[in-house]
């Protein structure tokens, strides 16, 4: 089990902490930053001020590799100070994710083609599996895929129809889940592509996303057979790769944005005067700035008990089920509390805080909602207890 980080990843956190608080702030308040989330322009001259900084893709070596689940809690945490930070340096969500997946899965050729942009930051992607409630779609059950693939001599067609998809807008490589005879299956597809129309890009709680979320309809896509993400049938197996790590990261980088709204929110209520004193020294608002300090520390805990368990080479589902829901729970309350206690200004878009507390808000719903990992938990709990 690793349970030490190296000093490699300790001074990677620490360069990427100053390089977000010193650069990435500033942007925090750039026009560029619209509601479907930052442009793919501001994106990449922040990426260029990170690859000069020498942070770019912290999270994995020039030869590939990547540090461990452990490390990678620290240094996400730290790019997650502003919503912009994992952007600016490579660590965002769903090309974090994907990349992981392409770097466990995908042949030398698809690395090569797929992953390098990726890595390099010269490229999105989007990950396609989501479908419409109204069409009894896949959702947090994604058994209920409709997208079909059929074979066609050395290429296979996708139809189906996905929502919820983050960042297709923009992207430039795409996997895209379907259903084949076989089962489940993930394909590569270099994007933008005819046959995959964004009908429309959906106007959501949160903005930190480039592209935002789409609506989008794949008509007689024609895939290479050489582009599936393995074999077929095997689609679901792979999605475990990229599962649990994904919402662990997700912690990570959220982590990091409730640091800073505690910080905003402490240095308010400890500047702020009202009835005689500052604010902090009001025990209702003292109090829920250390209930936040208590829940910080918590959400800390779980994100690096699971990293851990990872780091064994354990698949984690069960872990990860538990750091999700305890983590984005926790980062809620931390949200909501750090807005309370700022007041009107918590309500503004003066300061990073509102935006923190609406991201941390969609992330209760991100990679299955608390709920369903509360169900599936309690499936594990009875099939454990036979009567």
């Amino acid at each position: 089990m690793t349970n030490e980080i190296s000093t490699e990843a300790r001074e990677i956190a620490e360069k990427v902490e100053t390089f977000v608080r010193d650069k990435i702030f500033a942007f925090e308040k750039d026009p560029r930053c619209e509601d479907h989330g930052p442009t793919d322009e501001l994106v990449q001259e922040m990426r260029v001020l990170a690859k000069e900084a020498g942070v770019l893709t912290p999270h994995i070596r020039d030869d590939g590799s990547h540090l461990t689940h452990l490390e990678t809690a620290l240094v996400l945490r730290k790019s997650g100070l502003s919503p912009l930070g994992p952007l600016a340096v490579n660590t965002f969500a769903p090309d974090e994710g994907n990349m992981y997946l392409l770097g466990k899965c995908a042949s030398p050729e698809q690395r090569e083609h797929f992953l390098k942009p990726l890595v390099e930051g010269v490229a999105r992607s989007a990950f396609f599996m989501t479908e419409p409630a109204s069409e009894n779609g896949a959702g947090s059950d994604p058994m209920m895929m409709q997208t079909t693939a059929k074979p066609d001599g050395n290429h296979w067609v996708i139809n189906g129809r996905k929502t919820f998809i983050t960042g297709a807008k923009g992207a430039k490589v795409g996997i895209v889940m379907a259903k084949s005879d076989d089962g489940a299956c993930m394909f590569l597809v270099d994007l933008p592509d005819p046959a995959i129309k964004i009908e429309r890009v959906l106007d959501t709680i949160d903005s930190s996303m480039p592209g935002s979320h789409s609506v989008v309809n794949i008509d007689n896509l024609r895939v290479p057979a050489d582009q599936m993400l393995g074999e077929s049938g095997e689609g679901f197996k792979y999605a475990q790769v990229r599962l649990a790590p994904a919402r662990l990261t997700h912690c990570m980088r959220w982590l990091g944005c409730c640091d800073r709204a505690q910080e905003i929110a402490t240095d308010y209520a400890c500047r702020r005067q009202a009835f005689g004193k500052p604010l902090v020294d009001h025990e209702g608002v003292g109090f829920m700035l250390a209930e936040n300090q208590i829940d910080l520390k918590q959400a800390e805990l779980m994100i690096d008990w699971c990293a851990r368990v990872l780091d064994t080479g354990d698949i984690g589902t069960t872990e990860s089920s538990m750091a999700k829901v305890a983590v984005s729970e926790a980062l809620f309350r931390i949200a909501d509390k750090c807005v309370q206690v700022m007041g009107g200004t918590g309500l503004s878009h003066d300061t990073v805080v509102e935006q923190v507390f609406r991201e941390v808000r969609a992330f209760r719903v991100y990679d299955g909602p608390t709920e369903v990992h509360k169900w599936s938990l309690a499936k594990k709990i009875k099939k454990s207890n036979p009567i």
